[in-house]
């Protein structure tokens, strides 16, 4: 005896609901009544969370190019939030703002007046002076980072820069050289790194704006204009421009008259220090350090593999070296297929040519 077949179709027209311009069903479920389809419900909406009287603040200071919080400054709220709990505030200092400063976490927020770095240093101390909150935050950008420290000697207070882990009890940031790590409670001027906190996800806040009197700020007059750094003292990570010598380099005052003519920063390969020859930091490679600047001359050098990859980022590479078949040599994008020993004074003297 077979069964008979049930049609789905007829099942799903039974429970149709009559007269309705859209598809609208009835399905019963445990002796209720459901009604499904593709009718839009309105979501409820989401309460805005007010704090009338905080028991502290949290000042974070945006930098908002353009009027638009970006992402860093969004991780700073989350910062600012997580400092603060359910019993502070944070306020947000920023310039002209032209979005919702609630939904990113702010509860209080302050309009800057001020354009340039100097006078906006001066209103931002004024302004934390007034409010005296417990944590003032601040991004580690170009921007953030040289702000942050500009209010922090006008305040006479210890910036904490570089912070690359924040919680409400510790703050983390790298100290001597980078080899070893400071861990403290999270103190009271802090510079953020990016990518560290996640932005605030909570119900929107008021971002209610603050109007606070604070004494006319003079115009300063100012000039700022960009110091170059030595160069043969810089680290091998902030060089633009990196001459480095291999085996075939013996001749090292020649090496660093070189260096120093053609204004550059000295490297080494991992031969020469394991040697002793030049200094650990000097390193060029994978095992030392990966170079991020513009042009790298090689000297002497061969290009082993963990060589190579130190070098991988560097837009121009220039190699001088006696084997025609060296992996350096076929990297290079301009190659000299001669004795280093003999090009290093052959330099020296063009550049002491063109110099007369």
């Amino acid at each position: 005896m077979t069964a008979e077949r049930r049609d789905p179709r007829a099942d799903r027209l039974r429970h149709r609901v009559p007269g309705t311009s859209r598809a609208r069903f009835t399905i019963e479920i445990a002796g209720s009544v459901a009604l499904v389809g593709p009718a839009v419900t309105q979501a409820a909406a989401v309460p805005t969370i007010t704090v009338e009287n905080p028991a502290f603040l949290v000042a974070v200071v945006a930098d908002a190019p353009g009027g638009l919080l970006g992402p860093t400054d969004r991780q700073l709220l989350g910062a600012g939030r997580l400092l603060a709990g359910g019993d502070g505030a944070v306020v947000l200092i920023a310039g002209t703002l032209s979005e919702d400063a609630g939904a990113a976490g702010a509860d209080r927020l302050i309009l800057l007046r001020q354009d340039d770095a100097p006078t906006r240093a001066l209103e931002i101390g004024e302004i934390i002076a007034a409010l005296k909150p417990r944590h003032a935050l601040f991004s580690e950008s170009p921007d953030g980072g040289d702000l942050a420290r500009r209010v922090a000697v006008l305040a006479g207070e210890t910036l904490f820069g570089d912070v690359e882990m924040l919680t409400s009890k510790q703050m983390i940031r790298p100290a001597g050289a980078h080899r070893v790590e400071q861990r403290l409670p999270p103190g009271r001027f802090i510079a953020l790194q990016a990518d560290i906190q996640p932005p605030y996800s909570g119900a929107p806040r008021e971002a209610r704006p603050i109007e606070l009197d604070v004494t006319s700020i003079p115009p300063i007059d100012w000039e700022a204009r960009d110091i170059a750094g030595d160069p043969g003292r810089m680290t091998l990570g902030e060089a633009d421009f990196v001459v480095a010598a291999g085996n075939g380099v013996t001749d090292f005052g020649t090496f660093h008259r070189l260096v120093e003519a053609l204004s550059a920063t000295p490297g080494a390969s991992r031969v020469l220090c394991d040697a002793g020859l030049m200094p650990r930091d000097r390193q060029v490679g994978a095992s030392g350090t990966v170079l991020n600047g513009t042009c790298y001359f090689a000297l002497g050098i061969a290009g082993a593999p963990q060589h190579l990859e130190g070098v991988a980022r560097v837009e121009h590479v220039v190699a001088v070296n006696t084997d025609l078949h060296a992996a350096m040599i076929a990297r290079a994008g301009l190659a000299i297929v001669h004795d280093a020993q003999e090009v290093m004074p052959a330099l020296l003297a063009a550049l002491a040519e063109r110099a007369r």
